[in-house]
């Protein structure tokens, strides 16, 4: 056996169904598709959620929830993330900028800085908010927080 006689197994592929080929094929006249209706048009596809006419289950559903137009969302970094960003890369200095250049959040994110993980550098880090415990250790270290 090699490449040029490959063969698929005996009985594993069919013919491909001749429809609308005159009435001898078996498949002329309607070509299988039964009579009337939308399903028997070329061009027929149904809509997305369409259940038969029936009054489809997300108009059947009532509406909840709304969304707050003053919501102000922060892009969370913690202070390991900082600490390993000071070790590996020599930074001491946060701003922004720098959390935008190290891919951690976009350039119009707002940031804030929160407490998870030890911090053993000193390291200057300006943000948009902080939590408590993330300011007081922080400035336990003898960094400084500032608040954008």
């Amino acid at each position: 056996m090699d490449l040029s006689n490959l063969r698929p197994a005996k009985g594993s592929t069919k013919n491909k169904k001749r429809l609308g080929r005159g009435e001898g094929s078996g498949f002329g006249d309607t070509a299988g598709r039964g009579h009337k209706g939308a399903k028997s048009r070329s061009g027929y596809s149904k809509k997305r959620g369409f259940e038969g006419g029936q009054m489809p289950i997300q108009r059947r559903l009532p509406k909840f929830g709304f969304t707050n137009p003053n919501r102000v969302s922060y892009k969370a970094i913690n202070l390991d993330v900082i600490e390993r960003l000071a070790t590996e890369k020599k930074i001491d200095t946060f701003s922004p900028e720098v959390f935008s250049d190290n891919g951690l959040c976009s350039k119009k994110e707002l940031i804030k800085i929160l407490g998870r993980g030890e911090l053993t550098s000193k390291v200057s880090v300006t943000a948009h908010a902080f939590s408590a415990t993330a300011k007081s250790a922080i400035e336990e270290k003898g960094g400084e927080a500032t608040q954008l």
